[in-house]
C-alpha cells in the first residue's frame, strides 16, 4: 500500500503496517515519542493495522490531536484508580478538553473529597508505571449490552442505545475495561506526570432533572518538568484575571440592580476604552472608514429580513410591544448599517465604502456562560461593514488583516492564528444559507488572501457565520492563554436581502459584497485580555493614571502642586498622594496600583526644578530635568509605546 506523508513523501509499505510499523521505519527514537496517528485525517491507535492506501501524519505531544489522545488515555487511566478505589463506581463520559481531561461517574451513596485526590494520583501514578498496553477491541451490540447489564450499569447501556454493530469498541488497560471510540496513546507508561485539579457536581447528559454526578478534573503530562511549569502558569494566570485586577483597579463592577452581564464602567476603566476608541477612530480614519451612529432597538422586520431572528433568535433578547410592533434590541449592527448605506444611490466610484461604528449591541447569553468581561449581556463593539465589489474584495480583506497586525504590534501580541471558519454542506437551509456555489466561492476568496498575505490559518468545517465564511482571531497572551479577539467576515447574502446595489461603469445594477469586521472585538472582551495580558500593568499611554507625583512631605506640596499643572498642561493624567504618609508606604501602595510612574520630590528636587523618576515594576530611574521627562513622556504616548 501507499502512504503520502504530510512533507508530500510518498512511500510503499506492506498492506496491513500500524502507524507504529512505519514510525519505527523512520526512527526509532520517533516511533518513541510518537502517541497516535493522523489516517485520512482521523485519529487512530498506533497500532491499528492500515489496510489501504492512506495519508499519515504522526502525532506527537506537540500536535493537538496528540495531546487529545494524551489526555483521553489519562481519563482512562484516572477512572481505573477510582475503580480500584470506589468499588462499584460507574462511568458517563470522560472526555479530553483543551487543557487536561474530566470523567463524570456515579459514586452512589458515596462522597469524594480533597483528601480522595491525592490518594487517586498516587494511585495512578502506580498504575502508569505498569507500562499497561491500552488495548482496542471490536464488540458487537448484543455482547457490550450483555457486558454492561450485567454490571447494572445504566450509563453505558443509555449510551450503547445509539450504536449499531461494526460502530461499537471496547479499550482495556491495566483492570480496566471501558466502552469507548477511542483512539489511546500505546501505553499507561506514557504518561509521567499527573495533576488532579478539582471535583464538581454535573447533572448527568447536562439536565438538571437528572441525578447529579461527580466529575472529577485532572492534566497529565510527558514529564514533571512541563507539570511544573502548567502550575506555575496556573499560579500566574490566578494573578493575571481579569475580574480580581479589575476590581482591584477600579476598571469596571457588576450590580445585582442593573443585572447578570451587563458591566458598570468605572473612570479608571472608560479612559482605557476612550484611549481604545481613539485609536481605532485614528485608524479608521486613515483607512477611510465614514463614521456612523445606529438606534439600540429596531423592528422585528429588519432582522427578518437580514436573517438573524431564524439564525440568531435564542441570542437575542425577547421584543418589545409597541404601537402594535415588535420591537428588538440591537444584537448586531450589520442591519443598521445596510440600511445607511441603502440612504442613498451608489455608483461603482463611491465603492469600496466603508461604515464603521463603536455600537452597543446587546445579546442573551446563558447565566451559566457568563464570565466576568469575557461573555456578557450589553457589548460595545468596534465594528465596521465595507461595502465592496468583487474586484475590490481581495485588496479589501487584506486591508483589515494589516489592520489586526498593527494592532498586534501596538498591544504586544506575538504569537496569533487566523481561524477559517468554513460552512458545513450537509447543513445548508438550516443554519446556513441555501447557495452551495456562492460558499464555494466565497470561501475561496478569503482563503486566496491568506495565503497571498502569509499569515497564519487553520481550517475549521461548520464555524461559518449563517451569511458566508468568516475568519475568527485567535490570540495569545504573554503567559499564553488563548483568546478570541475578533472576527472579519464575507457576506455573500444580506445583499440580496436588503436589495443593495450599486451602478457599474456600463450604468447597470450590480451586487456588492459586504465584509464584515471588528479588529478590536469589543471593549469588554478586549479590555479582559488586556488586563491578563499585561496583568494590569498598562502601557503609559493606555493607563487609566499615568503619573503619580509623591510629596516627601506637606513642606513640598506647592512644588507637587506646579508639577500637576505642568503635567496636565501636556495632557498627562496625573495625581498628587497628599496623604500624611511616609514615602516608603506612599512608594509601595503606588507600585501596588501599578501607575506607570512615579516623581518622588523633596527639597533636591525642588531647588534645582526636577524631579526623581520611579517607573512601575523598575524601581529608581534617577534625578530628571522635568520637561526633559515631560516631553520624553509625552513622546511615549503619542507613539503608543
Amino acid at each position: 500500500m501507499k502512504i503520502s506523508f504530510p512533507d508530500g513523501a510518498v512511500r510503499e509499505y506492506a498492506g496491513g503496517s500500524s502507524a507504529l510499523d512505519i514510525a519505527k521505519s523512520i526512527s526509532e527514537g520517533l516511533a518513541r515519542k510518537v502517541l497516535a496517528a493522523s489516517v485520512n485525517g482521523e485519529t487512530w491507535d498506533l497500532s491499528r493495522p492500515i489496510t489501504n492506501d492512506a495519508t499519515l501524519k504522526l502525532l506527537t505531544w506537540d500536535d493537538a490531536d496528540g495531546k487529545n489522545t494524551f489526555w483521553h488515555s489519562s481519563a482512562h487511566l484516572m477512572a481505573e484508580a477510582v475503580e480500584s478505589m470506589f468499588p462499584g463506581v460507574k462511568f458517563w463520559v470522560g472526555p479530553a478538553l483543551d487543557k487536561g481531561f474530566y470523567y463524570d461517574m456515579d459514586l452512589g451513596d458515596r462522597k469524594m473529597t480533597e483528601e480522595d485526590l491525592a490518594a487517586l494520583e498516587k494511585k495512578m501514578n502506580e498504575l502508569a508505571k505498569q507500562n499497561n498496553l491500552y488495548q482496542r477491541k471490536e464488540i458487537s451490540k448484543a455482547d457490550a449490552v450483555k457486558y454492561f447489564d450485567e454490571k447494572g450499569d445504566e450509563y453505558k447501556l443509555d449510551l450503547l442505545q445509539n450504536l449499531n454493530d461494526g460502530e461499537i469498541t471496547f479499550y482495556t488497560q491495566g483492570k480496566f475495561t471501558d466502552l469507548c471510540r477511542g483512539p489511546h496513546i500505546p501505553s499507561t507508561g506514557f504518561i509521567k506526570a499527573i495533576r488532579l485539579t478539582s471535583i464538581a457536581g454535573a447533572y448527568w447528559k447536562g439536565d438538571e432533572k437528572n441525578k447529579q454526578l461527580t466529575r472529577v478534573y485532572g492534566i497529565t503530562f510527558p514529564s514533571q518538568k512541563e507539570l511544573d511549569e502548567y502550575l506555575l502558569m496556573l499560579e500566574e494566570a490566578k494573578k493575571r484575571d481579569h475580574r480580581k485586577l479589575g476590581k482591584e483597579l477600579g476598571i469596571y463592577t457588576m450590580s445585582d440592580d442593573v443585572g447578570p452581564g451587563l458591566i458598570l464602567w468605572m473612570p479608571n476603566g472608560t479612559i482605557i476604552i476612550e484611549e481604545l476608541e481613539k485609536l481605532a477612530k485614528e485608524t479608521e480614519l486613515e483607512a477611510g472608514y465614514k463614521r456612523v451612529v445606529t438606534p439600540h432597538i429596531a423592528k422585528e422586520s429588519m432582522y427578518l429580513t437580514s436573517g438573524h431572528l431564524p439564525y440568531y433568535a435564542d441570542s437575542m433578547f425577547p421584543p418589545m410591544e409597541m404601537d402594535g410592533e415588535k420591537y428588538y434590541l440591537k444584537a448586531m449592527n450589520c442591519p443598521h448599517h445596510h440600511k445607511i448605506y441603502d440612504a442613498e444611490p451608489k455608483s461603482y466610484k463611491e465603492l469600496p465604502y466603508r461604515l464603521a461604528e463603536y455600537g452597543t449591541c446587546y445579546r442573551y447569553e446563558q447565566s451559566g456562560e457568563l464570565f466576568g468581561l469575557m461573555r456578557v449581556r450589553c457589548l460595545h463593539m468596534n465594528d465596521a461593514h465595507i461595502y465592496c465589489t468583487k474586484e475590490q474584495f481581495a485588496q479589501e480583506f487584506k486591508a483589515v488583516n494589516d489592520m489586526y497586525l498593527k494592532y498586534f504590534k501596538i498591544f504586544g501580541v506575538e504569537k496569533y492564528v487566523m481561524r477559517l471558519s468554513l460552512h458545513d454542506p450537509e447543513k445548508l437551509g438550516q443554519k446556513y444559507v441555501n447557495e452551495p456555489e456562492l460558499w464555494k466561492e466565497t470561501e475561496e476568496l478569503v482563503r486566496n488572501v491568506l495565503i497571498e498575505t502569509g499569515v497564519p490559518f487553520v481550517e475549521v468545517k461548520g464555524e461559518g457565520a449563517f451569511y458566508g465564511p468568516k475568519i475568527d482571531v485567535q490570540i495569545w497572551s504573554a503567559i499564553g492563554r488563548e483568546f478570541t479577539l475578533a472576527t472579519n467576515q464575507v457576506d455573500f447574502a444580506q445583499s440580496r436581502s436588503f436589495k443593495l446595489s450599486y451602478t457599474n461603469a456600463n450604468n447597470e445594477p450590480e451586487i456588492p459584497l459586504i465584509i464584515h469586521r471588528a479588529p478590536l472585538g469589543t471593549h469588554e472582551r478586549f479590555i479582559g485580555f488586556l488586563l491578563e495580558h499585561y496583568a494590569g500593568k498598562f502601557p503609559l499611554w493606555l493607563a487609566p493614571l499615568q503619573v503619580k507625583i509623591l510629596p516627601i512631605s506637606d513642606k513640598f506640596m506647592d512644588y507637587a502642586k506646579t508639577l500637576l499643572h505642568q503635567l496636565k498642561k501636556a495632557d498627562i493624567r496625573a495625581e498628587i498622594d497628599d496623604r500624611n504618609e511616609k514615602i516608603g508606604k506612599k512608594i509601595r501602595d503606588t507600585e501596588i496600583a501599578k501607575v506607570p510612574y512615579m516623581l518622588v520630590v523633596g527639597e533636591k528636587e525642588m531647588n534645582e526644578g526636577k524631579v526623581s523618576v520611579r517607573k512601575q515594576g523598575k524601581g529608581d530611574a534617577g534625578m530628571m530635568d522635568t520637561n526633559t521627562f515631560i516631553a520624553d513622556a509625552v513622546a511615549e504616548i503619542k507613539e503608543r509605546r
